[in-house]
C-alpha cells in the first residue's frame, strides 16, 4: 500500500509492482498486520526494494500417538488408581514392642479404619468397580472385533449380536490357550449360522 492509496498484491512468489511518487511512503501488510512506513525518497533502487516479514508461529508440545495396547492402558490404570486398588479391608493386628517387659498393642489407625463402616463400604465397592471395568477390558482385548471379523467374516451389526450372544467370560478368557479360544469362537459361529444359541454349546462340551 502507498500514502496515495494506491495498493496491489503480490504473486506467488513475493513479485509485486506498484506506482508510486517521490513523496509518497509505502508498507505491506500480512494478515492485517502492518510493517512501519518506508519513505519513496530514501529507497536506494525502487526497482528492487525487497522486504522479510516474520510471522510468530507458536509451537505446541510434541505429541505422541501410539497404537491401542490392552497391557500398557492396564498398567496405567493401576497407576492412576494404585490407591484403589491397594485398599484392603482394615484387619486388628497386634503388635509386640520391642525390648524386655514390653507389652502387646494394636495399630490405633487400624482400629479407627475399622469403624469407618461408610468410608469402607465406599471404598471396597470403588474397588471392585475398577477391577470389573479391568476384566471386562480384558473380555475385549481377547474377544475383539478384529479377531471375531478374521474367524468368522462377520461385521456391522451382524457381529455386535453374535459377541453379544456368545460373549465369553472373565475365568473362560484367563484359562483359554489362544487355539482353544479361536475353536471357541468358530463352535460359536457355527451354532449362530444354525440358530443354536450358546446354551446349547456348554452342553456339547
Amino acid at each position: 500500500m502507498t500514502t496515495s492509496g494506491k495498493g496491489v498484491v503480490s504473486d506467488a512468489f513475493g513479485h509485486y509492482e506498484i506506482e508510486v511518487s517521490e513523496t509518497d511512503s509505502i508498507w505491506f501488510s500480512y494478515l492485517n498486520k502492518p510493517t512501519i512506513k518506508f519513505s519513496v525518497a530514501k529507497i536506494f533502487d525502487s526497482e528492487h526494494f525487497d522486504i522479510a516479514l516474520h510471522i510468530n508461529i507458536p509451537v505446541l508440545r510434541e505429541v505422541v500417538v501410539r497404537p491401542r495396547n490392552y497391557k500398557m492402558d492396564s498398567i496405567q490404570n493401576r497407576l492412576d488408581y494404585a490407591k484403589a486398588f491397594d485398599w484392603g479391608k482394615p484387619k486388628l493386628k497386634a503388635t509386640l514392642g520391642s525390648g524386655p517387659g514390653s507389652s502387646v498393642g494394636f495399630d490405633l489407625d487400624e482400629i479407627i479404619r475399622m469403624f469407618q463402616f461408610r468410608k469402607n463400604k465406599s471404598a471396597a465397592a470403588f474397588k471392585e468397580r475398577l477391577l470389573q471395568e479391568e476384566r471386562n477390558k480384558f473380555i475385549d482385548y481377547r474377544f475383539s472385533k478384529a479377531l471375531v471379523l478374521r474367524l468368522t467374516g462377520l461385521s456391522g451389526a451382524e457381529r455386535e449380536n453374535f459377541m453379544m450372544i456368545y460373549r465369553p467370560n472373565y475365568e473362560f478368557c484367563i484359562l483359554t490357550g489362544d487355539y482353544d479360544f479361536q475353536s471357541y469362537i468358530k463352535k460359536c459361529f457355527a451354532l449362530y449360522k444354525s440358530g443354536k444359541n450358546g446354551i446349547e454349546l456348554e452342553k456339547e462340551n
